[in-house]
């Protein structure tokens, strides 16, 4: 993964789609086909790669609580046929198309003899992806049987843990993200709540299905003084990021919250931020560069959630800064920006 470059003409116009937000999956006449109206103009802002939804049948419409992986006509953003000519257009611009992988946890299909969802259908003829309770994580108590390993990272209560650590989930999920590759076409992974795993996991999928970009979502608290605000010194958070990198094998990437956070700090009339204690960047970008992705909102933290909103008023202040700066930058649909002669490696869109 090449650094980010430099910016040689204009910075930015207006943006007018990427890969997605949290209301997509209601568009009418599906998201994939809207998307696909506009990839000329996500061609000509200079993006390389673009962000798509959860592919799979999915209990929530947003796709977060996938249950079938294989079966993609079930997505609420249209079906295989509609993605596939999506990521043919995408390819024929050059730009790269990258899947919403959700694998920490999964829903299951049916009930077993406790009455308990743990019966899970992987959506073709055969039994790949066809598990029991056993590929549940033993500490999941509300959906195991006990047979499975122990969670190697958080718990996730919406939907049962699967256990990573068991050598078929490994196979099996390789073989899908494989079959994504293959018959889909996608080129790369984000890696949908990675502290739900250790991230040797990661290193697993990443070794055994090779994409050509991959980013990690590893979101976890800034520091907070009594004031409210973020403290300046937010080295650990950065290292949380740089330390999950390196344990999956260094050629993932992470987002960089750590910029995020800071940076929605520093423009409200508190530049000083921007500086760390060593002078340099104070987020990912300050140590590990070629590994950070940087960003102003996504779907989880602006959009309808709102969960964690950059300042509306101070938007454009933001990708100033993350267009001129180490990182990936990846910029948001939300905002409808569009990026006009750029030369960047890589511009990640969403």
């Amino acid at each position: 993964m090449k650094t980010f470059v430099t910016i040689i003409s204009s910075l930015f116009l207006v943006f007018s789609s990427g890969g997605f937000n949290w209301e997509s999956s209601n568009k009418q006449g599906g998201w994939y086909n809207a998307l696909l109206k506009v990839v000329p103009d996500i061609a000509s802002a200079g993006v390389t790669h673009v962000w798509l939804p959860p592919p799979s049948h999915s209990v929530a419409p947003q796709g977060y609580l996938p249950g079938r992986l294989y079966d993609v006509d079930a997505s609420k953003y249209g079906n295989g046929g509609e993605l596939k000519t999506l990521i043919k257009a995408l390819h024929e611009k050059g730009i790269k198309a990258v899947a919403d992988i959700v694998i920490n946890h999964r829903t299951a299909e049916k009930q077993d003899s406790r009455g308990i969802y743990c019966i899970f259908e992987g959506g073709t003829p055969d039994d790949r992806l066809d598990w029991g309770p056993s590929y549940i994580c033993k500490d999941d108590v509300q959906y195991s049987d006990g047979k499975g390993n122990p969670d190697s990272g958080d718990p996730y209560q919406p939907a049962p843990d699967i256990d990573h650590l068991n050598p078929r989930v490994q196979k099996e999920l390789s073989d899908w993200l494989n079959w994504l590759k293959t018959d889909i076409g996608f080129d790369g992974w984000r890696f949908d709540f990675v502290k739900g795993y250790s991230p040797s996991i990661t290193k697993i999928y990443m070794d055994k299905t090779a994409p050509d970009f991959a980013v990690g979502e590893l979101w976890n608290s800034l520091a907070y003084g009594q004031d409210g605000k973020p403290e300046w010194n937010q080295d650990k958070h950065r290292n949380e990021l740089a330390q999950w990198v390196q344990s999956g094998g260094g050629a993932v990437t992470a987002f960089d919250f750590t910029t995020k956070g800071i940076l929605q700090a520093a423009v409200q009339g508190e530049l000083w931020r921007l500086k760390g204690s060593d002078g340099r960047p104070p987020g990912l970008i300050g140590i590990l560069p070629q590994n950070a992705v940087t960003f102003i909102d996504n779907h989880d933290t602006g959009s309808t959630q709102k969960s964690w909103p950059f300042p509306a008023d101070k938007v454009l202040l933001g990708y100033a800064y993350i267009l001129t700066h180490p990182g990936i930058p990846s910029l948001v649909s939300i905002y409808h920006m569009h990026c006009t002669r750029l030369q960047f490696n890589h511009v990640f869109c969403f």
